[in-house]
């Protein structure tokens, strides 16, 4: 049985060891990077700082969240503006394994760069278990490489720190509940952020898209499960797919995108089966994007693939 309290306990202790002078942490506002924050703080105090970085891939309104909550935490906590270094990155590139890695790349530069003005040698990171088997840690095959593992360059001048790299994200959760973390059921969300759910070019225009449809398909189905509905599933989303398609907008001929609408049950993300929403609930979802983007997009499709052979996201 997971024992939560040892296990904070075991890691505060770690990382006093490990870690000689400031550390920074990767903070994007979810579980597992908000818990290894407030671990790695136990530890070490002011010595830890805290960075979110705004790679412009974040969900609608996400950056003003996570700016909210981190004040709520007794951390050190800087804000960064990256957006124009992560799309420049991504210019040309469309290969899925490619993107993630330039993300990675981009990451840890930004992070190098935060950590030399903050005098740390340190980098914490919220790593968990199937982010690392997924990338093929210990010889497995891969199936995509996450931007904190195999994303990441291979010289780099700061020592990695990841406390959570044994657990999977339940046990994750349970230690946020432990430490009254309010993220705690927070749906998970992809390091390289909407970056991975827009399918080809990276571009603003096209995250803008992905963004809008993200954020639709999140309120209807938190509408949806507090109206008694459905239950709430694991994880939730939209996809931009670089397909375009012949439709009808104002009476007019349209050449528009697709949006795909993907919701899935699961336990520790490593296997799932898609979620049942009720035909009502995509109907209001369809309609809305539709409605809302019609210019643009002009197609929305559910996907009702398991894990495997499907992933959970699409990249």
């Amino acid at each position: 049985m997971f024992d939560v309290k040892t296990f904070v306990d075991d890691q505060v202790a770690d990382i006093k060891k490990r870690v000689n002078g400031k550390a920074i942490i990767a903070c994007s506002g979810g579980v597992d990077s908000v818990v290894s924050a407030v671990i790695a703080s136990k530890a070490i105090g002011d010595e830890l700082l805290a960075i979110y970085v705004d790679t412009g891939l974040m969900r609608k309104g996400e950056t003003e969240e996570v700016r909210i909550m981190l004040k709520g935490l007794n951390v050190n906590f800087k804000m960064v503006d990256a957006s124009n270094d992560f799309f420049n990155g991504l210019k040309g590139v469309t290969d899925p394994e490619m993107k993630r890695k330039v993300i990675g790349e981009r990451f840890i530069r930004c992070f190098e760069r935060e950590a030399k003005e903050f005098g740390a040698r340190y980098l914490v990171q919220g790593t968990i278990a199937p982010d690392l088997i997924e990338s093929g840690d210990g010889g497995k095959g891969i199936v995509k490489s996450h931007h904190n593992v195999g994303g990441l360059p291979k010289e780099m001048g700061l020592e990695l720190v990841e406390p959570l790299r044994e657990l999977y994200k339940e046990d994750v959760r349970q230690v946020a509940r432990f430490l009254d973390i309010k993220v705690s059921e927070r749906q998970p969300f992809p390091g390289p952020g909407l970056g991975v759910r827009c399918l080809g070019e990276v571009t603003p225009e096209s995250i803008g898209v992905v963004r809008e449809a993200c954020y639709i398909v999140e309120t209807e189905i938190k509408k949806a499960s507090e109206e008694g509905k459905m239950k709430i599933p694991w994880q939730y989303f939209a996809a931009l797919l670089p397909i375009r398609s012949v439709g009808v907008h104002n009476g007019e001929r349209i050449y528009g995108r697709t949006v795909v609408i993907r919701a899935v049950l699961s336990n520790d993300g490593m296997t799932a089966e898609y979620a049942r929403i009720p035909l009502d609930v995509l109907d209001t979802i369809s309609k809305r994007i539709t409605d809302t983007m019609g210019d643009k997009v002009n197609r929305v499709v559910y996907d009702i693939t398991d894990k495997p052979p499907a992933t959970i996201e699409w990249e």
